[in-house]
């Protein structure tokens, strides 16, 4: 989670004002995400007062490095967290399954902008590989 100096537990919930301050994310940002990322659902009160939890927090952060950081659109954004997910959910699911193969040696998929041979198509995918088995690595 970021480091709130708001003087508040960092377990604390957040209102949407205070995540937006804090990130530098407009709240028409955040619910607008709400709607497009079905995993960032923070705890709604009477009258419809968001709270962000510190789980929350994290994943709106996640969406905002993608976003705004390395540049994927909304689209691909919802594909790299459903995709990081969902090792974590077949762990879940099927308890003593054997872990999914390594691809990181295997092609890149690749968009129809890529297919039609644009080389910083190409390149832009292999850094996001790259950067993913990163992650499911570390």
């Amino acid at each position: 989670m970021t480091s709130f100096d708001d003087g508040k537990d960092e377990r604390a919930l957040r209102t949407i004002g205070e995540v937006g301050e804090a990130l530098g994310i407009k709240a028409h940002v955040l619910r607008y995400w709400e709607g497009q990322f079905p995993q960032l659902q923070p705890m709604k009160r009477s009258g419809g007062r968001r709270y962000y939890r510190p789980e929350d927090i994290a994943l709106v952060e996640e969406i905002d490095r993608l976003v705004n950081r390395e540049g994927y659109t909304l689209r691909g954004a919802k594909a790299a967290l459903a995709a990081a997910d969902k090792p974590a959910a077949e762990a879940v699911d099927a308890p003593g399954a054997k872990p999914a193969p390594d691809r990181s040696q295997s092609a890149p998929r690749m968009d129809a902008d890529s297919q039609r041979g644009r080389p910083e198509a190409i390149a832009r995918l292999r850094r996001i590989r790259a950067t993913l088995v990163d992650a499911l690595d570390g």
